[in-house]
């Protein structure tokens, strides 16, 4: 199951949990996992950042924070993702909104999955995972449209 809150925002992003759902079940089915509970959490860069201090002790900003309550093969979590941030990496990167937001809602599934990206070895590792989630995602819009 996916739900998707929103948390201090002026603008709500067209995102659909049925899509979430279906991408995301078969990308943690590729580390031989099933999907638990997710909860997408859209807010701002402030609220992140008070969340980034409170629990991580960071004092800046960040796209996604990843709470992970996966037991066993069971992914499992809270995403919460900064739109303002998401928004700058996206005009920063020069890659179309969506496209940038799709790669933070997957960045913390794989997060869920195992995947680390602290040392240069595990960020391409986690390059790589990502892209080949995104090529997936393809699979998954056309399906919505075609239901």
């Amino acid at each position: 199951m996916v739900d998707i809150e929103y948390i201090e925002l002026n603008e709500i992003p067209d995102v659909n949990p049925e899509f979430l759902f279906s991408w995301y079940t078969d990308v943690v089915a590729g580390y031989k996992k099933e999907l638990g509970e997710i909860t997408v959490i859209f807010c701002s860069d402030e609220y992140l950042l008070e969340m980034n201090r409170e629990h991580l002790q960071h004092d800046y900003y960040t796209d996604i924070i990843t709470f992970d309550y996966t037991e066993e093969n069971i992914v499992s979590g809270d995403l919460f993702i900064s739109l303002d941030r998401v928004r700058d990496n996206a005009l920063s990167l020069d890659v179309a909104f969506m496209d940038e937001l799709h790669r933070v809602c997957v960045h913390g599934v794989l997060h869920l999955c195992g995947l680390k990206d602290k040392s240069e070895s595990d960020e391409k590792a986690m390059r790589e995972a990502e892209n080949s989630a995104l090529a997936q995602r393809m699979f998954h819009v056309e399906h919505l449209k075609s239901n």
